[in-house]
């Protein structure tokens, strides 16, 4: 029988006091998908996160991992899937071989396999011919990858990424992207994916949702979701973001719907490009100077913007903080 890897999630709740850091949250992730997680920072992921992995109770509602209750049956979630978290726990004396092998020998291996696991671990991540040096000296990339390592050790059927690949640089953010997408298409492992950059969603998820204010905003495919903006957008870019309300209020009637983003005014509309020249003159005969003025269709970004009312840029600017309790 094959090995149900859904992760459902009923009406789940987190409540601190009077606060609703999780309200009413509902989705369902199909075996073999990658899901994206994404929204503002205290919108709410993090916690849901915790609860989905049995690291937090649930205040309300529930959910199933692999088809077991996170709550009733958490030795049996814990037992079918991996989580990697924003924290890298790794004790940076140690080397990645002992770390592979400690880790695995909890999960009931002998020693002999347990070494055996860690050492296919090892060369699974791209880290077989450094397992001389300590933790401690590894890069931040390197430490990613061994944390992943980590959260594979007992072959899960349903992987939990925490914003994977914060603080890494380019090079080492693509390695994490093409380590997610092989687990995925070999194992047809379930990845449940938290991450604060775009790119990294449009690139690697199945379906996304986007979380505001511990809600649900909108959930569905990237470029459904896109599309169903519909609108291309008029960029304009300003000195200040003073200016920029002044400017959103001016060409606001020329559009469909206006943003203001701190010093960037977007204008959505059906055949956007043909009224450029006027929004152009209307700027002109105001004294406004654009800064910039550009063109584009539909981006993530775009769709972030929508349901939340910030750029991701804006929204992830101090850490987050929502797990805590006040």
């Amino acid at each position: 029988m094959t090995q149900n890897r859904e992760i459902i999630a009923d009406n789940l709740i987190k409540r601190y006091g009077d606060f609703n850091a999780v309200d009413g949250v509902s989705f369902k992730v199909a075996s073999g998908e990658i899901y994206g997680f994404l929204g503002p920072n205290g919108a709410g992921k993090s916690t849901t996160v915790t609860m989905l992995t049995t690291l937090g109770l649930p205040t309300g509602g529930h959910a199933t991992v692999g088809g077991y209750d996170i709550v009733l049956q958490a030795a049996q979630v814990r037992r079918i899937a991996g989580v990697a978290l924003q924290d890298i726990g790794l004790d940076p004396i140690m080397k990645s071989m002992e770390l592979l092998t400690i880790q695995a020998q909890l999960f009931g291996l002998t020693k002999s396999d347990a070494t055996k696991r860690a050492k296919e671990l090892l060369e699974i991540v791209g880290l077989s011919q450094f397992t001389d040096r300590r933790v401690g000296k590894y890069s931040g990339g390197m430490r990613r990858r061994l944390d992943l390592a980590m959260a594979l050790v007992h072959q899960p059927q349903i992987l939990f990424l925490d914003e994977p690949t914060t603080g890494l640089d380019p090079a080492s953010r693509r390695d994490i992207w093409a380590e997610v997408r092989r687990l995925n298409r070999e194992y047809d492992m379930t990845i449940f994916l938290t991450t604060q950059y775009l790119e990294e969603a449009d690139e690697l998820a199945d379906r996304i949702a986007i979380m505001n204010k511990g809600k649900l905003a909108v959930e569905g495919q990237p470029a459904a979701l896109k599309a169903g903006l519909g609108r291309e957008s008029v960029n304009v870019t300003v000195r200040d973001n003073e200016t920029a309300e002044r400017a959103g209020a001016l060409l606001a009637d020329m559009f469909d719907k206006a943003q203001v983003d701190r010093r960037v005014v977007r204008l959505y509309r059906q055949n956007a490009a043909q009224v450029v020249p006027a929004v152009v003159n209307r700027l002109t005969d105001n004294n406004i100077e654009a800064v910039s003025l550009t063109l584009t269709q539909p981006t993530l970004d775009d769709v972030f913007l929508q349901y939340t009312g910030q750029s991701l840029e804006e929204a992830d600017a101090p850490a987050e903080t929502e797990a805590t309790p006040a």
